[in-house]
């Protein structure tokens, strides 16, 4: 019997993938140098719609950088904050930041660990994104120390002094939480970037290009036996970072729940936040790749299927939310405490913010339930609407945790409405435009899908089921 003649029976009796002939995980049939080329384009400019973009991101990040200076040069007095709600927009925004910084390593570190192909053409996204939003996170706290020249003061140094950090403080938590994600995150990024570097170096036309390339490439040449140091690196640090992503936000959730004010004091606080951060964190990874996926046109290499599996995802922790939001309530209603009674059955659904708690519940809890709908979850126009609608909905989440406990706390003498500044808008929207400029220089000179992993995971399919692909086999 001929080769020819067995192949057909095999693949007859080879058990389908699910969803694999509709929507495939990479279809593009180009040769590796089209792949190549089609992957660093955006490194031969931006075109028009990157410089619109970036004009507009360049003038939210001028209103930070304003709000910045008038807080720094006045004080927190610029903002909205008063007393009983010492806690505001600057704890909601980092708090919000912190969170959409974790899907770059779940998408990364966890889905590396688990080995699932998907992730190679949307993990540096993914990774790129997280590093943008901790360092806009990394800002808020600093700049709500009302001096932040003395940000050291909350490290432990040998100081001469002999004045150490009150470690019972959230403070030096928050310190040692964000830097330590942030540090591995970078580390993990970079040394997935190196052989993507490398092919940068090797394609450009300038010398200069070359030089610049070559310098962050490390001298990578690609033999085997760097391939195999590099991919040891990459589980490695995919294993360290993997427990980060649950610690990281469960710390910053314990920097509410070690109080006793009623909204705060609740042990389903570090899963509650660690759902709710991935939750975000998804919702902004489908909101800045749909855009490239167009404006580059790689529908090839980021298929439906990826758009599928995302919005699955979004789905699952949508649900484990609203699972958390009916435990609290029920919690609170258990509980017997009149405090806690109070603050989650009266003031949240029908209190001075009750419309920002009902809006929030229809972003979080209402929005995501589009994906039940096989059509909606390869929409892009649904998937964009859906994400932009997560986004607002969880901001808003962490400003009914914060604002909306503290406004009305145990003495109803010092009851207090709550108004942001225009300061307190500066921040919020202007670190958006930071991010924004940031995100866009790093798509246009690094580039923004792993090169080396879509080829590999190119040449797996070209060998596993090369017919469907329309690929030889390897």
């Amino acid at each position: 019997m001929t080769a020819t003649s067995v192949e057909p029976r095999a693949a007859e009796q080879r058990p389908a993938e699910p969803d694999a002939p509709e929507w495939p995980v990479f279809r593009f049939k180009g040769t590796d140098e089209q792949l190549t080329d089609l992957l660093l384009a955006p490194l031969r400019g931006g075109g028009p719609i990157w410089w619109a973009l970036f004009i507009v991101s360049l003038v939210g990040a001028g209103l930070f950088v304003v709000s910045m200076w008038v807080t720094v040069a006045k004080g927190i007095g610029t903002w909205g904050n008063n007393i009983p709600v010492a806690w505001a927009f600057a704890i909601t925004d980092f708090v919000w930041w912190i969170g959409i910084g974790h899907a770059g390593t779940f998408i990364s570190a966890f889905l590396l660990l688990l080995n699932q192909h998907w992730r190679a053409s949307i993990n540096r996204i993914a990774e790129a994104m997280t590093i943008f939003a901790l360092m806009q996170a990394g800002l808020f706290p600093l700049l709500h120390l009302g001096r932040p020249w003395f940000f050291y003061w909350l490290i432990p140094y040998p100081a001469t002094m002999g004045v150490w950090p009150n470690f019972k403080s959230a403070l030096p938590w928050d310190i040692a939480a964000v830097a330590t994600y942030f540090t591995v995150s970078l580390l993990f990024w970079y040394a997935g970037l190196v052989p993507d570097l490398a092919t940068a170096r090797d394609w450009s036309r300038s010398r200069a290009a070359r030089i610049a390339y070559g310098v962050f490439a490390l001298g990578w040449r690609g033999s085997s036996f760097e391939w195999r140091r590099h991919r040891l690196a990459l589980v490695l640090l995919a294993g360290l970072a993997t427990p980060l992503v649950v610690s990281v936000h469960s710390v910053v959730s314990l920097d509410f729940a070690i109080a006793q004010l009623p909204g705060w004091h609740s042990t389903i606080f570090p899963p509650y936040f660690v759902v709710g951060a991935i939750y975000s964190g998804f919702a902004m990874v489908i909101l800045l790749l749909l855009p490239l996926r167009a404006a580059y046109r790689l529908e090839d290499v980021i298929t439906e299927r990826h758009l599928n599996a995302m919005a699955k995802l979004i789905l699952t922790m949508g649900l484990l939310l609203a699972y958390a939001y009916v435990v609290e309530l029920f919690v609170a209603w258990y509980s017997g405490d009149p405090n806690e009674r109070f603050t989650f059955l009266h003031e949240r659904p029908f209190g001075t913010y009750s419309l920002i708690y009902w809006i929030m519940i229809a972003c979080n809890v209402v929005a995501p339930h589009v994906f039940w709908w096989k059509r909606c979850r390869t929409s892009v126009a649904v998937l964009f609407a859906a994400s932009l609608a997560i986004l607002v909905g969880m901001w808003l989440e962490r400003f009914v945790i914060i604002v909306v406990s503290l406004h009305r706390d145990f003495l109803s003498s010092s009851w207090h409405f709550y108004r942001p500044t225009w300061v307190d808008l500066g921040l919020l929207f202007g670190s958006i435009g930071f991010f924004g400029v940031l995100f866009l220089l790093f798509v246009r000179f690094v580039p923004f899908v792993a090169i080396s992993e879509v080829k590999r995971l190119r040449h797996e399919l070209a060998a596993n089921r090369g017919r469907e692909i329309g690929l030889p086999h390897a």
